[in-house]
């Protein structure tokens, strides 16, 4: 039977495809290009209520753009580059956000990267990682990912998390928990190289190992109705993403006074202070991480989030080695016993999650528990 579409009807349905499109280009284009301006015009200045709120606006729509954009570049060279591209744009901006706080803050800020890059471990680790296998696992009975790239990220993730957050609470050279001068340089030397060498093994020596899979076990294919965008539409993204993500971290310091005096009214530590700015700033790897296991794609999210992870302890740390130059006061990196015993069973529980290569509603469960006992224990320590 020959079913006969009436062309008017085919017109209208070409009219609506290219209007969400162009619709979707325009709002994905105008957030970041007015969040941009708005975060010049605010910068170090007392705001008024109003404006407060029409930030946190701009915020929000400057997440969802950068989600967008990473999208589309991520279709355009696929997988793990594209995830790769989104997490260290992010972490590059945030390190030299967390190095400009530490150059301008004295003393004060001495545990900020501490405490920057071990929110982003147990955001990414538990918080993202929970999210997305609750995402998969509903979506599917079983979440199926590839173990031995995932595992391979863990490791390096619980390497670089050990050496560089654990190890200066038990080292002697220098009074407190910080490196003295040669074990930074090393801390730094070693976070660099293993950095360098898990994004040389993601992306050219075993590639397939960070390739989304079945619930069979072969390689997923990409999805058919998606036309893969031109190279010229990759470059704009690409531009508009770093608009983007320079926006949200910026727009998070800019709200951060009005989330310190929240904090300070609720009689909650100063600590959560980092904490809320982590979460945003981490949001659109979030954002990415969970509409790819909307898709079924669980790999891609669990590479944005140990990739984020890896990204924020191995260019975090020799950054601010060689900020350590022009800072005064000690540089503590070293985790109290809470906060190891924390990492400790994240690296554990993240380990037997991985080894399988497919999770269940239970290991979701179990991550985002612990992801709730480290949001808990901020604001109770």
């Amino acid at each position: 039977m020959i079913s006969v579409i009436p062309v008017g009807f085919c017109e209208r349905e070409g009219i609506t495809l290219h209007m969400s499109r162009y619709i979707a280009k325009w709002w994905a284009v105008a957030i970041p290009g007015l969040a941009l301006p708005a975060l010049v015009l605010s910068w170090g200045r007392q705001l008024p209520t109003f404006v407060v709120i029409v930030l946190a606006v701009l915020l929000a729509g400057a997440v969802l753009a950068a989600v967008h954009h990473a999208e589309v570049i991520a279709h355009r060279v696929g997988e793990p580059f594209g995830s790769l591209v989104l997490a260290v744009a992010v972490t590059v901006i945030e390190v030299a956000l967390i190095v400009s706080l530490m150059i301008s803050g004295g003393e004060q800020t001495a545990s900020l990267a501490r405490d920057t890059v071990f929110a982003a471990v147990m955001i990414t680790c538990n918080g993202i990682v929970g999210l997305s296998l609750l995402t998969g696992t509903l979506r599917r009975r079983i979440a199926v990912f590839n173990a031995e790239g995932t595992g391979g990220a863990l490791a390096t993730v619980a390497t670089l998390s050990t050496l560089s957050l654990v190890l200066p609470t038990f080292t002697t050279s220098a009074r407190g928990p910080a490196f003295s001068g040669p074990q930074l340089v090393f801390a730094a030397v070693v976070s660099l190289a293993l950095y360098g060498l898990f994004v040389l093994t993601q992306t050219v020596r075993h590639r397939d190992y960070f390739l989304p899979v079945t619930t069979g076990g072969e390689p997923a294919g990409e999805e058919g109705h998606a036309r893969r965008p031109t190279g010229r539409n990759a470059l704009a993204s690409l531009a508009m993403l770093l608009v983007g993500l320079v926006s949200v971290v910026g727009l998070a310091k800019v709200e951060s006074p009005v989330i310190e005096t929240a904090v300070t009214v609720a009689g909650l530590p100063q600590a959560v202070v980092g904490v809320v700015i982590a979460l945003l700033v981490l949001l659109p790897e979030t954002l990415a991480a969970v509409r790819a296991a909307g898709r079924d794609h669980i790999q891609v999210s669990l590479n944005l989030a140990l990739g984020s992870a890896m990204a924020s302890i191995g260019l975090t740390i020799p950054a601010i080695a060689v900020a350590s130059i022009w800072l005064e006061g000690p540089l503590l990196l070293g985790l109290g016993g809470t906060h190891v015993v924390l990492l400790g069973l994240t690296i554990a529980v993240s380990t037997l999650t991985v080894v399988p290569g497919r999770a269940t509603l239970l290991q979701s469960g179990v991550h985002l528990v612990l992801f709730a006992a480290y949001l808990f224990l901020a604001v109770s320590p």
